[in-house]
């Protein structure tokens, strides 16, 4: 794209997990501009959000989700970033109330009422059960470490301290769970990519959903999750391969529409 170029945008916001969408149906975003789409992220000198997401044309599904994490890099799935692109493509009018496009991790399919998404994710088949952690992959690995007093907790210390310190530069998400008394279970999360703490995590809350399943401390095939940004639930059917039919689902809104000069 030439200097001065004007990008039509929209932002978008999952609980509180805020993405940058451009419909790049034209193919005429630059994809392999980092330093461009980090920009575009950035809080103070562009748009601000914890990802830039594309939508584009699939040959045989619905749309395409492309993934860009904070940092400009493309990042693997992104669970409340799904859903915020099924709002999006809704708006578009590309679907009236399921869908089903391709991302990163393959296939995946949603629904929509109102600003209320739900979207189905990847089987969970393997979980890993350390003394004082689970670690899985719900389209994006995910660490997943009991608390006390979650909201006392440094995220950004401690969560960059095992991001680096444990799972090297490659990474993982952290995620710090405590129960609370209504039965569900409030989640904070340091992001790899954002590097630091989002408000909410799709991927995370599954991931965490799934772990307090596994480890008894939930019996309901049903777990809620309070992550700072908001409220959240998954929903999964559970056998002996594993976690399957696994849904994510709460609320996705439009923020506003913009264009951006470079």
């Amino acid at each position: 794209m030439e200097i001065n170029t004007a990008l039509t945008f929209y932002k978008y916001q999952g609980t509180g997990n805020d993405f940058v969408m451009v419909d790049n149906r034209t193919d005429s975003f630059p994809k392999n501009d980092t330093e461009l789409v980090a920009k575009l992220c950035d809080r103070r000198f562009g748009i601000g959000a914890d990802g830039l997401i594309l939508l584009e044309n699939d040959p045989t599904l619905d749309f395409k989700m492309v993934y860009y994490n904070a940092d400009g890099n493309e990042g693997s799935m992104c669970g409340n970033g799904g859903r915020c692109l099924v709002a999006f493509a809704n708006f578009l009018g590309i679907f009236s109330s399921e869908t089903k496009f391709n991302a990163v991790d393959g296939a995946h399919s949603a629904t929509i009422e109102g600003d209320i998404v739900e979207l189905k994710m990847g089987d969970v088949t393997e979980i890993k059960i350390k003394p004082n952690y689970y670690f899985l992959n719900t389209g994006s690995p995910h660490h997943v470490q009991l608390v006390s007093e979650i909201q006392d907790l440094d995220v950004f210390k401690e969560g960059s301290k095992l991001r680096y310190g444990l799972y090297g530069e490659k990474g993982s998400n952290i995620n710090f769970v405590e129960p609370l008394d209504n039965g569900a279970f409030a989640v904070r999360t340091y992001e790899r990519g954002v590097e630091d703490e989002t408000l909410s995590c799709g991927t995370g809350v599954t991931a965490v959903a799934i772990a307090m399943h596994k480890s008894g401390r939930v019996s309901s095939d049903i777990v809620n999750i309070e992550a700072q940004g908001g409220k959240l639930q998954v929903r999964f059917s559970v056998d002996a391969k594993g976690y399957s039919n696994v849904h994510l689902k709460g609320p996705a809104t439009q923020v506003f529409k913009g264009e951006v000069k470079w």
